[in-house]
């Protein structure tokens, strides 16, 4: 019978620590992902004491079902998945219109959406992109839910294509499409407001 290979992802290695019984791990694990978490569910929400309790509650069942993961380096995409669908489970319960919305929270935030209006941003101009960054959060909510969902994971969580897929349950080509579709969409809507400039591939 051949050895399984080395496990080389930290988080794999983490959660077969987790499923070993390893409190430290996990401890390790929540110090990793809380912030980027609690950000993504704010982001999305715009309710801090909802999305301080998404995130504990997603960190809950991470650690519940870590049996139910294989590590295989996919974690990101299977933790995502789990966040998405308990923020759906949360906003369906509290009648929300709106699913995603993406928010500048960061500075990071900044220089994203600069590149998505197709400028280039000095310290000067942060009032500018704080403005487009209020135009850009309202306009989301236009998308639909899927195109929402793959864009701030893509554009604001920093999951790749094939996290973004697996977070959702589909292809990475239907991923591609939905975030292709969201951008073409989101630049027509800010060229409507005269914001002019051509969005880069993300």
């Amino acid at each position: 019978m051949p050895e399984p290979e080395p496990v080389t992802n930290n988080d794999d290695r983490l959660m077969i620590e987790i499923q070993a019984g390893n409190s430290c791990a996990f401890e390790e694990l929540v110090d990793c992902y809380q912030a980027p978490l609690i950000g993504f569910f704010f982001r999305n929400t715009r309710d801090r004491q909802m999305s301080e309790d998404l995130t504990q509650e997603t960190l809950l069942r991470v650690y519940n079902q870590s049996w139910d993961y294989l590590p295989m380096g996919r974690f990101r995409g299977w933790m995502y998945r789990i966040a998405r669908n308990l923020m759906i489970d949360s906003i369906r319960r509290q009648s929300h219109d709106a699913l995603i919305r993406a928010v500048q929270s960061r500075d990071e935030d900044d220089n994203a959406l600069a590149r998505l209006v197709g400028e280039v941003v000095s310290p000067e101009d942060q009032t500018h992109v704080k403005e487009l960054a209020q135009i850009v959060d309202n306009l989301l909510q236009q998308l639909p839910e899927l195109q929402r969902t793959t864009f701030v994971m893509h554009h604001y969580a920093g999951l790749t294509l094939s996290e973004v897929a697996d977070a959702t349950e589909t292809t990475t080509s239907t991923a591609k499409s939905r975030l292709r579709l969201a951008r073409e969409k989101l630049q027509e809507k800010l060229l409507s407001r005269g914001v002019r400039g051509p969005a880069e591939d993300y």
